[in-house]
C-alpha cells in the first residue's frame, strides 16, 4: 500500500496485523488501494433539515454527468438499526430500497437525482456500527485489546466507507464516494463520524477528501438584513473538530449577499469562489443548473484533482436530457389539475416526500401543473365527503399503519368509485379499496382488515385483508413484513399491463404485512373488481383495477387502480412511475374533454 506516498501509508492494516503493539487501527477491505478512490464529506451546521442530502445528491449528479462513477452514503447518529420504526412526524417518510433496507428519506433523493438504485451499503446508523463492533468483540476479533470509540468505532466507519468505494454503483468501483453526515456538527452522537472522516482524510492523503460545510444565514424580519454570525460559529465548531472545509454552501431564503459571503470566507479560511449561495428554489430539480453556473462541480474536481476523468461527450448528453426535463417542469403550462392526497400524516409533507416527487415528475412529462391538496383522512370520517373532495380532478390514497383515519380513507374510496373520479391507491390505499368494494358492492357490511379487527375471519365476519398463513407462522421471528423489490405478474390485456407498456412482469418495491385473504378472491372478482397484478408463485394480490368498459359485472371506471406496492419509490425524473402518469393523464383528459364539451 506504500505507492501512494500518503501520510496514512503503513497505518492501514487488517485485524490480524494488530498483534504487534501499535496504536494504529484502521481495517480495510481486502484489495482496497489507498488513494485510488475520492471522497466528498458533507456536514451540517446551525440546524438540521437544511438540505445536506439535496446538496450532496446534486453535486454527485453533476459528477456522474461528467462520466464519473459515484456512490452516496448517509450516516445517521441515532441508535435505531434502521428507519423502519421511526414515526413519520419525527423523521419524514421511510424510504425502502430494492434490497429491503428501510432507510432515511434522503436516499430517495439520491436515487431520484442519480437515477441509480442503492443498497444497504449506502446507509448506516450508529446502531448498526455499534452492533457490529460488539459482535466482533464477542467473537474475539480485537485480540484482547480494550475496544474504544477511537480507534475501533471510527475504524469501522472508515471500513464501511472504503467497502462502499470498492462496491461503487454495483457495477464498477466508485471514483467518488459522497458521505452525508446526518444532523449537525454540534450533535453529540455525530462526534465519532466527524472524527472518522478527519482520520480518513489523513490516511488517504492529499487530494483525496473534499470537506463541505452546509450552513444557514438568517434574515430576521425586524432587521431586514442577512446575519452570518450563527453560520460563522457553526463552521468554527467544525474546525475545532479538526475539519477544515474546502467548500461552504450557504443556505438562505434569498441569494446570499456578497458581504455575508465575505465574512464567512474570512472566518473559515475558505476562498470566496468556494463559498456559494444555495438559496431557496421552486424545485430541487433546478438546483443542478444553479450549482453548475456557480462552478461548484469544477471546484470539487479541483480539490480532488479529478479534471482528467471528465468525459465531455457524456456530460453534453446528460445536460441536454436534464435540460429538457427542467424546461418541462418550469415552463408555462396551459393545463392544470388538482389531485387530493388523503393521508394520515397530511400535516407533514415529508411523510409523503416520494409521492410529492412522483407527481412532480408527471408534471414535467405531461406539460401541466399539478396542484396537490393534502387532506387529513380523519376529517373525512364525518359529514358529506363530496364537500371536501368535490373540486378534485383525482385522488391518491397513500400507505400507512394503524387504524386511525382508515374509515375516512374508505369513505374517500367509495366517493371516487361512485363519482368516477380517477383514483390511485397505494399499499393501505389498495387494502381499503378491497374493503370498500366488499362492503358496498358485495354487501359485506362487516368487511375489514384483521389489522384493525383482530377477531375477524373463520366464521366471524369477513376479514378480507389479513396476514397469510405463511406470515403468521413466522410472526414470532419478526419476519412478517414484506420489504423491498418483488416481481409483479401482470394480466395481459388489463389496464395495469397497458400502463407498463404491455409488460407482463415488472419489479416494484413493497413495505406491508397484510394481504387480500385468498378465500375471498373469487367472490370479489365475480363482483367486478379485477386483480390485475399478482405474485408469480403465491396467491398474493398485488394490483387491482376496475375495467374501463364495464365488461365484467357491470363495473366501470375511467381510472380506478391500486397497488399493494409503493410505485412512488421507483419514480424517476426522466422516467415517471406508470401508475402516477396514468392517474394524472386521465385527470387531464377528463377535465379538458369536459371543458371542450361545455364550450
Amino acid at each position: 500500500m506504500g505507492e501512494t506516498g500518503s501520510p496514512g501509508e503503513n497505518l492501514l492494516s487488517s485485524a490480524a496485523d494488530q498483534r504487534a503493539e501499535t496504536e494504529f487501527f484502521s481495517p480495510v477491505p481486502p484489495g482496497y488501494e489507498t488513494g485510488r478512490h475520492k471522497y466528498v464529506a458533507v456536514f451540517g451546521t446551525v440546524m438540521s433539515g437544511l438540505g445536506k442530502g439535496i446538496f450532496s445528491s446534486t453535486v454527485a449528479k453533476l459528477l456522474k454527468d461528467k462520466g464519473l462513477t459515484v456512490a452516496p452514503i448517509k450516516l445517521e447518529g441515532y441508535l435505531n438499526i434502521d428507519a423502519g420504526t421511526l414515526n413519520p412526524y419525527r423523521h419524514g417518510e421511510v424510504f425502502v430500497l430494492d434490497d429491503g433496507t428501510e432507510c432515511d428519506m434522503d436516499l430517495g433523493t439520491y436515487e431520484r437525482m442519480l437515477d441509480q438504485n442503492l443498497s444497504r451499503r449506502n446507509f448506516a446508523t450508529s446502531g448498526q456500527i455499534f452492533r457490529t463492533i460488539l459482535e466482533r468483540e464477542r467473537h474475539g476479533d480485537y485480540l484482547g485489546r480494550d475496544v474504544q470509540m477511537i480507534p475501533h468505532v471510527t475504524g469501522e466507519v472508515k471500513r464501511r466507507l472504503r467497502e462502499l468505494a470498492m462496491y461503487g454503483d454495483g457495477n464498477k468501483p466508485a471514483d467518488v464516494v459522497f458521505v452525508e453526515v446526518g444532523g449537525t456538527v454540534g450533535d453529540y452522537e455525530n462526534g465519532f463520524y466527524i472524527e472518522a472522516l478527519r482520520e480518513l482524510a489523513f490516511e488517504e492523503g492529499p487530494d483525496s477528501v473534499c470537506m463541505v460545510a452546509l450552513t444557514y444565514v438568517i434574515k430576521p424580519a425586524a432587521l431586514g438584513e442577512q446575519k452570518s454570525k450563527a453560520a460563522q460559529l457553526g463552521i468554527k465548531r467544525l474546525m475545532e473538530a479538526g475539519i477544515q472545509p474546502h467548500l461552504i454552501a450557504v443556505r438562505a431564503e434569498e441569494a446570499c449577499d456578497r458581504s455575508v459571503r465575505e465574512k464567512i470566507a474570512m472566518f473559515s479560511n475558505v476562498p470566496m469562489h468556494r463559498v456559494s449561495s444555495m438559496h431557496d428554489r421552486p424545485s430541487i430539480y433546478t438546483i443542478p443548473d444553479g450549482m453548475r453556473a456557480e462552478g461548484i462541480d469544477r471546484e470539487v474536481l479541483s480539490v480532488l484533482n479529478l479534471h482528467h476523468k471528465v468525459d465531455t461527450s457524456v456530460e453534453d448528453n446528460a445536460r441536454a436530457r436534464w435540460g429538457e426535463f427542467v424546461r418541462g417542469l418550469t415552463g408555462r403550462h396551459d393545463r392544470r389539475v388538482k389531485i387530493g392526497v388523503t393521508g394520515k400524516y397530511a400535516a407533514l409533507r415529508d411523510a409523503y416526500a416520494s409521492i410529492d416527487k412522483a407527481v412532480e415528475h408527471c408534471s414535467a412529462s405531461l406539460d401541466c401543473d399539478v396542484c396537490l391538496d393534502w387532506i387529513e383522512t380523519t376529517d373525512l370520517e364525518d359529514g358529506p365527503v363530496g364537500e371536501r373532495l368535490g373540486d378534485l380532478d383525482g385522488v391518491i390514497v397513500p400507505g400507512g399503519f394503524g387504524s386511525r383515519g382508515v374509515e375516512g380513507k374508505i369513505r374517500c374510496v367509495q366517493w371516487c368509485r361512485e363519482q368516477g373520479v380517477p383514483y390511485l391507491g397505494i399499499c393501505l390505499g389498495f387494502q381499503v379499496a378491497v374493503i370498500e368494494y366488499a362492503r358496498n358492492v358485495l354487501g359485506w357490511s362487516d368487511a375489514n382488515s384483521t389489522e384493525f379487527e383482530p377477531g375477524l375471519g373463520e366464521g366471524n365476519g369477513h376479514g378480507v385483508i389479513s396476514e397469510l398463513p405463511e406470515q403468521k407462522r413466522i410472526e414470532g421471528l419478526g419476519g412478517t413484513m414484506r420489504l423491498g423489490g418483488q416481481d409483479v405478474q401482470l394480466t395481459p390485456g388489463t389496464l395495469a399491463s397497458e400502463l407498463y407498456g404491455g409488460k407482463t412482469n415488472v419489479r416494484e418495491r413493497f413495505r406491508h404485512r397484510y394481504e387480500v385473504d385468498p378465500a375471498y378472491i373469487d367472490e370479489i372478482e365475480a363482483a367486478g373488481l379485477v386483480f390485475s397484478g399478482r405474485h408469480p408463485a403465491q396467491p398474493i394480490m398485488q394490483m387491482l383495477e376496475l375495467p374501463r368498459d364495464g365488461a365484467q359485472g357491470g363495473a366501470s371506471h375511467p381510472y380506478f387502480v391500486a397497488a399493494q406496492f409503493h410505485p412512488e419509490l421507483t419514480s424517476r425524473p426522466l422516467e415517471p412511475s406508470p401508475l402516477f402518469l396514468g392517474l394524472v393523464s386521465t385527470a387531464l383528459r377528463l377535465k379538458y374533454a369536459e371543458g371542450e364539451a361545455m364550450a
